[in-house]
């Protein structure tokens, strides 16, 4: 645990973190798994939708307390997303699938990313704690035009895992695109942990929730080498003694999930 970190302010970033729905949700399944929650009423924008054949995709299911998503689950959901797009509830389209689980973490089909936080399904990420050699913390601010947090300081790296990725592919590609860092060049690579952040979502015009698990990594970042982005998604990084971090995590300029990890992992 980071040493001098204002024990009230540790007490609401954690409390932040666990938040309730604003308004009530419904289970979305497939088939038997839950994969998912939304506001009852948010789907109903995009009735009726059907698929090949003019077979319904979508409908409510016992009794009007849970939605049902018909057919492959990864091709009905594409058009439940495409329905959402349309009718201005998904968030900025990404062209990038994300793994929808079940309740066991089982993944039962894929989807757009931009509809996860108004599907209420649950996610998965990967950050990277960086470290000099003199134990000073390597961090990011996020790009100006960020669709999430803009400015917003952040851990060394830290991105989605997408459907093509495991977590330990997701860590090397991420670390890359963000950092322009190779991570077989750290020092020190180890996971340190997960953090889990549930709360609600401005997505679907305030309909959206998060639910996502976070595993963070920790790595020594050489002498002579410094981080460089490459995907445009990073405004500056800076190396930061723990007195500096200190003082701008009680500050709030980092984002919630990264203030989460470096309490935890420095």
């Amino acid at each position: 645990m980071l040493q001098g970190v204002d024990p009230h302010w540790l007490a609401s970033l954690r409390a932040g973190a666990k938040l309730a729905p604003l308004r009530p949700r419904i289970p979305l399944r497939a088939g038997d798994a839950v994969i998912g929650s939304v506001e009852p009423e948010v789907l109903e924008h995009i009735l009726p939708l059907r698929g090949a054949g003019g077979a319904a995709v979508l409908t409510l299911a016992d009794g009007g307390t849970a939605w049902e998503i018909h057919g492959e689950p990864t091709s009905s959901l594409a058009l439940v997303a495409a329905a959402l797009r349309d009718a201005g509830l998904a968030h900025v389209w990404r062209d990038e699938q994300l793994a929808v689980p079940d309740a066991q973490g089982r993944r039962v089909a894929t989807v757009e990313r931009a509809v996860v936080r108004v599907l209420g399904v649950t996610t998965h990420a990967v950050h990277l704690v960086g470290l000099s050699p003199d134990h000073r913390v390597w961090v990011q601010q996020r790009a100006l035009d960020k669709a999430h947090d803009p400015g917003l300081w952040d851990t060394l790296m830290g991105g989605m895992v997408s459907a093509a990725d495991s977590v330990e592919t997701a860590l090397v590609r991420e670390t890359w695109e963000e950092a322009g860092l190779v991570t077989s060049g750290l020092l020190h690579v180890a996971r340190g942990g997960r953090v889990t952040t549930r709360r609600p979502s401005n997505d679907g015009g305030g309909a959206g929730y998060v639910i996502e698990h976070i595993d963070w990594y920790r790595a020594v970042v050489p002498d002579g080498m410094a981080p460089v982005n490459q995907d445009g998604e990073v405004q500056q990084f800076e190396l930061l003694d723990r007195a500096a971090l200190l003082e701008r995590l009680h500050g709030n300029a980092f984002t919630q999930e990264a203030a989460l990890i470096l309490c935890e992992a420095l």
